[in-house]
């Protein structure tokens, strides 16, 4: 790469407020100048960039220190509390998927621009596909990307008997998502968010669920709320206009599923896999299927004395999981 396209990568990636890519970058106009002969310029742009590497990792640390003593009180029983390392690059997605994703943390990155225009960031965000679709480690990706802690709502803790009780726990719910900046993930969002018609429903239900759709429409906080669902179809429909953003979420094609595989495969000699036999094999299975078939591939090798991944071994693999899919 020349020195004019460090520039503009540098660039773009500045505007796009990724730090992790600006600093990959820097790297590589460091060794560009390295193999011109500059070397002191490469020796200056590497310290440069093992400072900045320093002062995040820091700021990390404090970040984290002070996320360890939340939650407290009655919201310990109703969030747990992470700190992502997982970034967007870590998960195979299809790339339509992927870049409404990072539309979102550009968005975020760049929040206080829009708002000088009076504009807001999408915040609100639906994910909606099978299991294991990846939905979760989306949600723990944009808060790693973000550097922000991953609340996750407990629905044990929230949903009581007492429809009452429960309606008055999700009000503190929403006051921490708005007095604490972070990803909040309500996760088997079905479980609270039922259709308002269903046969069976009852009308204190209802009354929760009106609840929280007040609640999501007006909350203006900075933090991200995040919905996912294996069961789209169940959802109120008045709540999806109540999202800045709804995602569907689908099962790998052809591709991912070879990406997938290879990514967590990628330490051991997979060079002989006959990859046209596994891929009608993988067929219907989720990346969370995949993950597992895989690592029982690699189990298999490293046990049986080998670093030689084969064929066979990972269509045995694929072939126990859909086992225990039914």
């Amino acid at each position: 790469m020349s020195a004019a396209r460090h520039m503009v990568a540098l660039l773009k990636s500045h505007l796009e407020g990724d730090d992790r890519e600006f600093l990959s970058v820097a790297m590589q106009a460091a060794a560009h100048e390295a193999r011109l002969g500059h070397v002191a310029i490469a020796q200056q742009l590497r310290e440069l960039v093992d400072q900045a590497k320093l002062r995040s990792s820091a700021t990390q640390n404090r970040s984290s220190q002070l996320i360890v003593l939340e939650p407290r009180g009655e919201l310990a029983n109703l969030l747990s509390v992470q700190t992502p390392a997982i970034r967007l690059t870590d998960l195979a997605l299809p790339e339509s998927l992927a870049a409404r994703l990072k539309r979102v943390l550009l968005e975020q990155r760049q929040r206080k621009k829009l708002n000088e225009h009076g504009l807001h960031p999408r915040r609100k965000l639906l994910f909606v596909g099978p299991p294991g679709t990846g939905k979760t480690m989306s949600a723990s990706a944009l808060a790693g990307e973000l550097h922000l802690p991953l609340f996750t709502i407990m629905l044990e803790g929230l949903i009581t008997k007492f429809m009452g009780e429960t309606a008055a726990k999700l009000k503190l719910v929403f006051d921490a998502i708005r007095q604490t900046r972070g990803v909040y993930l309500f996760d088997e969002f079905d479980a609270l968010s039922a259709n308002r018609n269903q046969v069976n429903d009852v009308g204190e239900i209802r009354r929760v669920l009106n609840s929280f759709l007040q609640m999501l429409e007006k909350d203006a906080s900075d933090s991200l709320i995040v919905a996912a669902t294996n069961h789209g179809q169940m959802l109120d429909k008045a709540l999806f206009r109540r999202f800045d953003d709804v995602i569907e979420y689908t099962l790998p094609d052809a591709r991912l599923t070879e990406e997938n595989l290879k990514r967590k495969l990628a330490g051991f000699d997979n060079a002989g896999v006959d990859w046209t036999q596994i891929l009608p094999g993988a067929k219907s299975l989720s990346p969370a299927d995949l993950v597992r078939a895989s690592q029982e591939a690699a189990k298999n090798a490293i046990l049986g004395g080998s670093n030689r991944i084969t064929t066979d071994a990972i269509l045995a693999a694929l072939e126990e999981r859909k086992a225990a899919c039914l």
